[in-house]
C-alpha cells in the first residue's frame, strides 16, 4: 500500500484521492498554505502551475527523495492562448530542476476530474498517462492508477511531459471553448 499526499483540495486534488484510495492507498489532504509534514511516499501537486513555486520554495526539503507528482497545465489561463513555459521545456522540467533531489513524474493531467472519478471515457477505461525519468518513480504512480482499476500508459522519459502539456492544453481549451465537456476527454484505445 502506498502512502500518499496531494497539495491542493480543489477538485482535481478530491478526484486523485478518490483514485489512490479506491486503490488501497492511505491519503492525506494538503491545503497550500497547510504547515503538515508531507507524509506520503508520494506527493502529488495539485494546484495551478502558479502556485508550484511557492510550494517549492516552502517545501523542497520535505520533498527530496519522495517521488513527486506534477499534474499542472502551465496554461495562460487570461488567453487560453499559449502554455506559460519555453518552448523547449515543460511545468514538470522546472520542478524536476527545482527539485533535483525529488524523482518527478508528470501524470494526471491530461485527464480531468470527471473521468478519472468515472474511471471513463465514453466507454473506454480512463487512461492516466506517465512520464519520467525514474522507472519506479513511474511504476509507482502506475500502481496507484491500475489499482484503482483504471489503465496507467508509459508515455515515456520526463522531455515527453512538454507533450501531455500540450495535449493537456488543448483539452482544457476545446472545454473552456464548450466543444467538449468537463466531463469528457481524450481516450486511449490500444
Amino acid at each position: 500500500m502506498t502512502h500518499v499526499s496531494i497539495i491542493g483540495t480543489g477538485t482535481m486534488a478530491q478526484a486523485i484521492a478518490a483514485v489512490a484510495r479506491k486503490g488501497g492507498s492511505t491519503v492525506d489532504l494538503v491545503g497550500r498554505g497547510d504547515t503538515t509534514p508531507l507524509a506520503g511516499d508520494v506527493v502529488v501537486l495539485a494546484v495551478p502551475y502558479g502556485a508550484v513555486a511557492e510550494i517549492v520554495a516552502q517545501r523542497g526539503e520535505q520533498l527530496a527523495g519522495k517521488v513527486v507528482v506534477d499534474i499542472t497545465n502551465p496554461v495562460d489561463f487570461e488567453t487560453f492562448d499559449s502554455l506559460v513555459v519555453p518552448a523547449d521545456s515543460s511545468a514538470a522540467a522546472e520542478i524536476a530542476a527545482a527539485l533535483p533531489a525529488a524523482r518527478v513524474v508528470k501524470a494526471f493531467n491530461t485527464t480531468f476530474a470527471g473521468t478519472l472519478t468515472a474511471g471513463t471515457v465514453g466507454d473506454v477505461v480512463t487512461t492516466v498517462l506517465v512520464a519520467g525519468d525514474d522507472a519506479e518513480a513511474k511504476q509507482a504512480v502506475a500502481g496507484i492508477v491500475t489499482a484503482a482499476g483504471l489503465r496507467a500508459v508509459d508515455a515515456g522519459p520526463l522531455r515527453r511531459a512538454r507533450e501531455l502539456e500540450a495535449l493537456g492544453f488543448q483539452q482544457i481549451s476545446l472545454a473552456a471553448g464548450e466543444q467538449v465537456s468537463w466531463t469528457g476527454g481524450f481516450a486511449v484505445v490500444a
